[in-house]
This record gives C-alpha cells, structure tokens and sequence, in this order.
C-alpha cells in the first residue's frame, strides 16, 4: 500500500450538501476500492489562477489516503467524469512498505545511485551556487571574426520621407 494525496477543485456554485456528496463520493471510491482514508481536509472556496470552464473560483478539498497502486487508475477514472470535480490531483507521499511513520508527510523521492567511477559521496553531493559571469569582460575577450563585426554593427537608420 502506498499513501497518496489527492486535491480536488469543486464546482463553487455547488450548495454546501451538494459538496458534501461530491466528496463521499470520492471517498466511497477509495475506500471500496480497499483503500483507508487517513484526513479529509476542506480548505474553503479559494480564487483560481486562470479560469476553469468559465469559473474563477472553486471549492478546494484534500484527501489523505492508502491504496493499491494499481487501483488509483480506476479512482482518476471516476473523477474525470464527475461533473462537479473542475479538476484534480494525486500525488504519491510515501511507500507504506517503507516503514516511516503515520505523521510524517513527505513526498517521495528518489535517491540518484552512483555511477560507474563515482564514489557514493559524489552521487549525493549538493549543488554548488555559480559565481556571477562578468558578461562584458567576456564579450570583450571573446575573439573577433568577419561575420560578428558585421553583426555588431548598427543598420543604417532610415531617412525620413521629405514632405512635398
């Protein structure tokens, strides 16, 4: 069993039971699917980014739960066609498998492995901030050939027309 987060973005011109169903819907879904809800969280109607089929606001919803991978195909499945869900979201948190405990919500990730020739340190080895390019030393340094001195070179501004 792995936990999955799921956000769903209602309609916000549904009335408040109409909601409520919405989202016992989903819920039934997962859990005869043989899944376990965990938290079901309403974060209240919140103002969208860009409209979504002619809305500007919706109703935001957060699912927490464990399911079979292979049934959450099935459960997106019935959310695409529900008319109420504008749209919707699951992301994997965590493998149940791999032991961590119930509180802790992290997204899963996974490690890079070395490399034939790298040591196990440089596989995890944090990026490095670049120091700043002086780009004007640089273009100055840079060699000169025919075609980018004559790139360099200003067009000719056109002469305005004599009026008569």
């Amino acid at each position: 069993m792995r936990r999955y987060e799921l956000m769903l973005l209602l309609r916000p011109d549904l009335e408040d039971d109409k909601l409520q169903s919405a989202v016992e819907k989903v819920t039934r879904a997962i859990v005869n699917a043989g899944g376990s809800l965990s938290k079901v969280s309403p974060w209240g109607k919140r103002r969208l980014a860009y409209e979504i089929q002619h809305f500007r606001d919706a109703s935001y919803f957060l699912i927490h739960f464990d399911i079979d991978p292979s049934e959450v195909r099935g459960i997106e499945r019935g959310l695409l066609i529900s008319e109420e869900i504008l749209r919707h979201l699951v992301i994997v948190l965590e493998d149940r498998g791999a032991g961590a405990e119930d509180d802790e919500l992290v997204p899963a990730v996974a490690e890079r492995q070395p490399v034939d020739g790298e040591l196990e340190t440089e596989a995890r080895r944090e990026p490095v901030e670049a120091e700043p390019i002086d780009y004007q030393s640089a273009i100055a340094d840079a060699p000169r050939t025919e075609e980018t001195d004559q790139a360099a070179e200003p067009e000719p501004a056109e002469q305005p027309l004599a009026q008569a």
